[in-house]
């Protein structure tokens, strides 16, 4: 990228999170213009952008009965005569129901046959069913009530108190031990045979919805890279990217920005970071479609890349198209980090996970949350099918130095990996 003058101030705000002693100096400035006036000329021409969701189709209730039914498949199997969820991704994929985590259980039941059931506090029960997607029993408590009976009395009912009651990772401990005084005896096992071995597949649908998202991404990138100037701050690259998103139609999930050294360490500083000429810019973005995730990564240099930047940037190009290759069907999800880490070592990196180096894992699967199931990374035997979506981001860090990340999501079909966004050709063209 070649080096520009001083961004223009329209260009580094974020309208809907400017810091207000900025307005004033704006204010300051520009004497003749109102308030008004001046947020409007904050606010960057988005002119250009336009929805490119129109065409999302969302997942709907016979997509998730599917789910339901491949539960229960997966629940017969193991034994386990049903599964307990609370609020978050999973109960939104089986039910369609968007809750909240509180102290106020709302929970998911799965049956191993059958429909499940909601257990919900009364007063909540109507917004419930305003995402429930799937036919439902749905039970009711008072705030005076303890909500664990009502799982109990279900399970009871559905004459399944006496089998193995499967707890998803993210319920909490207070609903494990209520359910435990209420159905004393009761086997308590995991979930994650019956809740990964559905969601770590994904289906057509959902493939597309991660397509969806992943071209937003790419192009919210497209539209903020040529705007990138000396001087601008790590935040407000991120408001760009961000209203670049949602014009596009995608949900922004997050904005990392790292600049200079801050690109050394792989989540970022704390540090002032700020546009100069010769550093590197890293950045890290993704939206959401529909619930469903991207998660990109671009790196390059604003003005002219030293000898350097070049051999590192290539390197981790390298290892990206490494990872690729050695993901293939019935391979273990370990050794796609192996492959990486070896080549690594090859030019002088690490070993293993040490600095100079790649620090963190290969990859992590993704989907409706950004980090989902399985990972790539060393000692993970879990065998790569069709359906499994994982990132492919195998950085190279310089600690006090700089930092390169490359990161593009793949799908594994039939035939092997399939890129969701086409991996950058050189540090000089870092979008395609």
């Amino acid at each position: 990228m070649r080096a520009r003058g001083q961004a223009p101030y329209c260009l580094l705000m974020d309208h809907a999170n400017f810091n207000r002693r900025h307005l004033i100096g704006a204010a300051a400035t520009l004497p003749l213009l109102s308030i008004p006036a001046i947020l409007r000329a904050a606010e960057p021409d988005l002119s250009a952008l336009s929805d490119m969701t129109r065409g999302a189709v969302a997942i709907g209730m016979a997509e998730r009965n599917a789910r339901i039914a491949r539960a229960q498949a997966l629940m017969k199997a193991q034994g386990i005569g049903a599964v307990l969820i609370e609020a978050g991704s999973s109960m939104v994929y089986f039910t369609g129901v968007r809750w909240h985590t509180s102290e106020r259980l709302t929970a998911v039941i799965l049956p191993v046959e059958g429909e499940p059931c909601v257990v919900t506090p009364f007063f909540e029960e109507p917004s419930v069913r305003e995402t429930l997607g799937v036919k439902a029993d749905v039970r009711v408590w008072q705030e005076d009530q303890d909500p664990l009976p009502l799982v109990a009395g279900f399970l009871k009912e559905r004459k399944l108190a006496a089998r193995p009651i499967g707890i998803e990772d993210n319920v909490r401990y207070f609903a494990v031990n209520g359910l435990a005084r209420g159905l004393p005896g009761a086997k308590i096992v995991s979930a994650n045979a019956v809740v990964r071995g559905c969601r770590g597949i994904k289906t057509a649908p959902e493939i597309a919805l991660m397509q969806a998202a992943t071209d937003v991404t790419i192009a919210a990138y497209r539209w903020t890279y040529p705007r990138i100037e000396k001087g601008m701050t790590n935040t407000q690259i991120g408001a760009l990217m961000n209203a670049a998103t949602r014009k596009l139609g995608g949900d922004p999930e997050f904005e990392l920005i790292l600049i200079g050294e801050a690109a050394a360490y792989p989540h970022g500083s704390r540090k002032p970071q700020i546009v100069a000429n010769g550093q590197i810019v890293l950045m890290d973005c993704g939206c959401t479609v529909q619930g469903y995730q991207s998660d990109v990564s671009r790196t390059f240099v604003f003005g002219t890349a030293s000898a350097e930047h070049r051999k590192v940037w290539n390197q981790v190009a390298k290892g990206q198209q490494t990872a690729f290759a050695a993901a293939r069907i019935g391979a273990a999800a370990g050794s796609v980090d192996d492959a990486v880490r070896d080549h690594y070592t090859s030019l002088g990196y690490g070993p293993d996970y040490r600095l100079p180096g790649l620090s963190h894992r290969t990859g992590h699967g993704i989907g409706m949350d950004g980090h989902e199931p399985v990972n790539l990374v060393r000692g993970e035997m879990t065998k790569l099918a069709a359906g499994m979506c994982f990132s492919d981001e195998p950085g190279i860090y310089i600690p006090g130095k700089f930092g390169v990340r490359l990161e593009d999501c793949f799908h594994m079909t039939v035939t092997g990996p399939k890129w969701f966004s086409q991996p950058p050709s050189s540090i000089d063209a870092p979008l395609r």
